[in-house]
């Protein structure tokens, strides 16, 4: 059997700030052309002729059905202004493709479907990919997409009745929404009209418009964005009585500016700069009683929180409330007169409930190690609800008692009570979940979670797959292993490395892996494979590296600089050509966290690590699946295909080079369920396969 295939290569060279770069496979950049698509159904054959031959291959989707068969859970988000609430959540069951949503009337309502969109596609590759209630519970704005595109159209759906209004805007990707109090309208994010602006710049072009219901949408009128750079991203919150807009501005993972609009003034008010031009985040959590609340990492990296006063909206009058302590703040939710914040410490949550004034009160108790999932409640009813899940636990739904006298279990004030929960189809009593730490290169110490077996015997023989991301101040702590449940099942050990770049311990340390200091994160990866071999949990011939997205390329960067350290690798919907990644997708919006090859110095770096750009003929590469999507509006495809054509060119080694290229599909959100047991069975094939291990 071929384990790779001939790829036609071209002299392309260009001279980039004085440095000649080759680029042989360009032409597959095109994934319009008809020789690309050829090339591309040539090796969706050579995958399926791979993996298929794997024993068990089967056997490992009906162990991934049974996992994933326990269903889906959100946290429920409660609206209303009476004493009795309407809750909205999402929920799968079973075989489902998508999650519904669903809705009920009181705590002890009986729930009603709302909105199901695997009735929209048989193949589940209708998905929704946002929801906001209005606040009185009575309407609800919703966006779907097709085909994992996450290019939404919004429509709302009134709540009583299940009947859509005729309100229909496109072009409302990743929307933000604030509903006015009245209901009757809505401020909004939206992109504009393909044609209505120069072509590829539509998706730099988001921009707040104001939405009266049963009005012509065209005519919506554009309240906030223009003069916005292409990687500038608004989001809204209005307060209360509906009097202050506030704007919150991304631009890129480590600046935010603040903006105000009192919308009591007739016409189009400017906007209030809150904080402009600051190096720092300033995220905007709440708005009550005519205040702001913003957490902010300006002069403290592990975060703090600000009350503002919008008629005094300068730096000097904003009023300290939480302080910076040793943990990361990650939020906070005003509920029942209390602030909930959610915390990290060693990348595992907390939550930690304070009075308005900042005075903490209590921490709630947690189930165990692992991650919460949401805080939602309403200002004026003291119900806090959150989801938990950890490795072996699947999402559970905790209800929690604010109020300063007594907790739902009388005498407790830390406890919250399950309000429902998903079973687990795994004994937990079977296995262990460590965090070690182990030094970089640089003696910076990173944190990992181990997951094994118990009674693992450290003696190098074990399978292991080592999991990371480090990028985007994104934060990787524990979740259900349902995905990778075979492996681990079967004596395998999953890794999962906390590196610089993401946020788990605040700004500094995403800092210390983004722009110029980005091969810090392959070499806490690396020195994370290398703690791994040295402590006899696995070896070199029985390691595997897994990522996706920003973790795409860093497997793919990893792959290039230590091909000796791994026996296979797992590299999914990546970035592998840094010079040119800017010029598609929406890419120009990851500029400030990884630079751009326009820059001569930010162009140094981004071409010192390129995975494309560093390839080398004739060394002997692990195995590697390349997995990527055609629909993704992210990631273009384009990156995966020349990666795998250079590394297919360049093995001189006996392990496959394998792309996994999928259509009706995209970045991965809203993927429909079918769809991921099949690439998650390829997954696990190609590792069962690699290590010879047996399927359960």
């Amino acid at each position: 059997m071929a384990t790779n295939i001939p790829t036609r290569s071209e002299p392309v060279q260009e001279t980039i700030h004085g440095v000649e770069v080759a680029d042989p496979y360009r032409w597959l950049e095109n994934g319009d052309s008809a020789e690309v698509r050829s090339w591309t159904a040539q090796q969706s054959r050579l995958l399926r002729q791979t993996l298929d031959a794997v024993p068990g291959r089967k056997r490992l989707v009906e162990r991934l059905w049974a996992l994933h068969g326990i269903g889906a859970l959100e946290a429920p988000v409660p609206k209303g202004k009476g004493k009795v609430a309407r809750y909205f959540y999402a929920r799968r069951e079973g075989q489902q493709n998508q999650p519904v949503l669903y809705w009920r009337q009181g705590l002890a309502g009986a729930d009603r479907v709302l909105l199901d969109v695997n009735a929209l596609a048989a193949d589940g590759t209708q998905s929704l990919d946002w929801w906001y209630p209005s606040e009185d519970g009575r309407l609800l704005a919703y966006g779907i997409s097709a085909g994992g595109s996450e290019e939404s159209t919004l429509r709302v759906r009134d709540v009583d009745t299940g009947q859509d209004r005729p309100d229909v805007i496109p072009w409302t990707r990743a929307c933000s929404l604030a509903w006015l109090p009245s209901g009757r309208g809505f401020y909004y994010t939206r992109y504009p009209a393909s044609g209505s602006v120069p072509a590829g710049q539509e998706q730099y072009q988001r921009r707040v418009f104001l939405h009266r219901l049963g009005t012509d949408p065209s005519q919506d009128r554009k309240i906030f964005g223009e003069g916005l750079g292409p990687s500038a991203w608004a989001s809204v919150l209005l307060s209360p009585d509906g009097r202050w807009l506030g704007i919150e501005v991304l631009d890129g993972p480590a600046k935010t500016e603040l903006f105000l609009i009192d919308t009591s003034k007739r016409g189009t008010p400017s906007p209030i700069p809150v904080v402009t031009g600051r190096p720092a985040l300033f995220n905007l959590v709440d708005m009550l009683d005519d205040r702001l609340y913003v957490v902010s990492n300006e002069d403290a990296p592990h975060y703090c929180l600000f009350q503002i006063d919008p008629r005094k909206p300068e730096r000097k009058n904003w009023k300290p409330i939480i302080a910076e302590g040793q943990d990361t703040l990650e939020w906070v939710a005003a509920v029942g007169g209390k602030l909930a914040a959610l915390y990290l410490k060693d990348a595992s949550s907390r939550v930690r409930v304070f009075s308005r004034a900042g005075k903490l009160e209590r921490e709630i108790r947690l189930p165990g190690l692992g991650t919460v999932t949401g805080l939602h409640g309403r200002h004026q009813a003291r119900e806090l609800f959150f989801g938990f899940t950890s490795f072996f636990t699947p999402t559970a739904v905790m209800r929690h008692d604010l109020g300063a006298g007594r907790g739902w279990r009388r005498g407790d004030l830390r406890s919250p009570v399950v309000w429902q929960k998903l079973a687990s189809p795994i004994d937990a009593n079977a296995f262990s979940v460590e965090q070690v730490r182990y030094p970089s290169k640089d003696g910076t110490l990173i944190p990992m979670f181990l997951v094994t077996r118990k009674g693992l015997v450290r003696d190098g023989r074990a399978p292991a797959l080592l999991y990371g991301y480090g990028g985007f101040n994104v934060n990787i702590t524990p979740g259900f292993i349902a995905s990778v449940g075979p492996f681990v099942e079967q004596g395998g050990v999953y890794a999962v490395a906390n590196l610089r770049g993401g946020g788990e311990y605040g700004e500094t340390w995403h800092r210390a892996g983004m722009l110029g200091q980005k091969q810090n994160v392959f070499d806490d990866f690396i020195a994370a494979a290398e703690f791994l071999i040295r402590e006899k949990i696995t070896s070199r011939e029985r390691l595997a590296i897994s990522g996706r997205s920003n973790g795409g390329l860093l497997v793919a960067a990893v792959l290039t600089q230590r091909p000796d350290l791994f026996h296979a690798a797992i590299c999914g919907v990546p970035l592998t050509d840094m010079v040119r990644y800017h010029l598609f997708r929406i890419a120009r919006l990851w500029i400030p966290e990884y630079g751009t090859a326009e820059d001569p110095e930010q162009f140094k770096f981004l071409y010192a690590y390129s995975p494309y750009h560093h390839v080398k003929d004739g060394v002997a590469y692990p195995a590697t699946l390349v997995f990527t999507a055609e629909s993704d509006t992210r990631v273009d495809p384009l990156h995966a295909r020349k990666f795998v054509a250079r590394l297919q060119a360049a093995q001189t080694g006996p392990g496959p080079i394998l792309l996994r290229l999928e259509d009706q599909a995209g970045h991965g959100a809203g993927k429909p369920l079918a769809k991921l047991i099949e690439q998650y069975a390829d997954e696990m094939a190609f590792l069962f396969g690699q290590f010879d291990i047996r399927a359960p």
